[in-house]
């Protein structure tokens, strides 16, 4: 492998389909059609430059605990694949670029991209200290529609606080239904999670929880900002989606966590995004 398929492979870039079409959704919302290509643009590059920098972040924090994991051990950096220095150096490359890309759209954006600094780095400590390390993550990245509405108007509104806390329900969702794989581990090495503190069971009771909010939320949205029948409809796909997701993995059998926590959820930002764009533009 190179630097660079390394590099991609520590950040998870085939996941970034997790929270971009929601931060698009917020623009689109925000604007009740289609942004300017410019918007658009400085949204992608804010999104990626954060989520970048909060997944470098994450793994240079986490390192030590992931090489002492037999899961994570093979990973990228606690491998030793990858040169400590060099992605700190990438954390503030991104960050920078963060920055920059807030300050091409608003005033707003630059203060809520130092909220998102601020958010990203607490995170990464959150499982030493929390079981509710789950749903802050949801929350870290959940801003992005929040990001993508404040981008389009430059004013802080309350309406897309509903979309982020369906975007934050949803994360903390299937990041517990994921976590159940390290619960040995999470208790052995005094780490906090709701599955080393409730069990398999209780984890994915809190995961069903959190993704019957996810809909609430979504609902609460559409009726809000008075969406139509193709948002509803796509709302529909996404609870058949996450009701699938919560038949395949049960307590007892954890064969399906990987695919039910990430390939089945690449497709609910992306759905519920195109659904909301024909919805918008009919």
């Amino acid at each position: 492998m190179t630097k660079l398929s390394k590099f991609l492979a520590m950040i998870d870039f085939g996941h970034t389909l997790f929270g971009l079409p929601f931060a698009y959704l917020g623009a689109f919302l925000a604007a009740s059609g289609i942004p300017a290509m410019s918007q658009l643009g400085w949204i992608t590059l804010a999104m990626f430059a954060a989520r970048s920098a909060a997944l470098c972040l994450n793994r240079l924090i986490d390192r030590a605990i992931d090489r002492a994991n037999p899961r994570t051990s093979g990973w990228v950096l606690p491998a030793g694949e990858l040169p400590v220095a060099g992605v700190w150096a990438l954390v503030v490359v991104f960050f920078a670029l963060l920055f920059w890309a807030a300050a091409q759209l608003n005033p707003l954006c630059v203060k809520l991209a130092l909220l998102a600094v601020i958010i990203l780095w607490v995170y990464s400590y959150t499982k030493r200290f929390t079981w509710w390390c789950h749903l802050l993550l949801g929350m870290a990245v959940g801003i992005g529609p929040v990001g993508g509405w404040i981008a389009i108007t430059g004013t802080f509104d309350w309406q897309p606080l509903l979309l982020w806390l369906a975007v934050a329900c949803w994360i903390a969702g299937f990041d517990t239904m994921y976590a159940v794989q390290d619960i040995d581990f999470d208790r052995a090495h005094g780490l906090y999670s709701i599955p080393a503190r409730f069990g398999v069971k209780g984890a994915l009771r809190f995961s069903s929880a959190f993704h019957l909010a996810t809909v609430l939320f979504l609902v609460l949205t559409g009726f809000i900002l008075h969406l139509g029948i193709w948002y509803f409809i796509g709302i529909l796909f996404t609870a058949i989606l996450l009701l699938y997701e919560h038949l395949i993995v049960t307590y007892d059998n954890l064969a399906r966590v990987n695919f039910a926590s990430f390939r089945v959820n690449h497709y609910v930002g992306l759905i519920i995004f195109v659904m909301a764009i024909i919805d918008i533009l009919s």
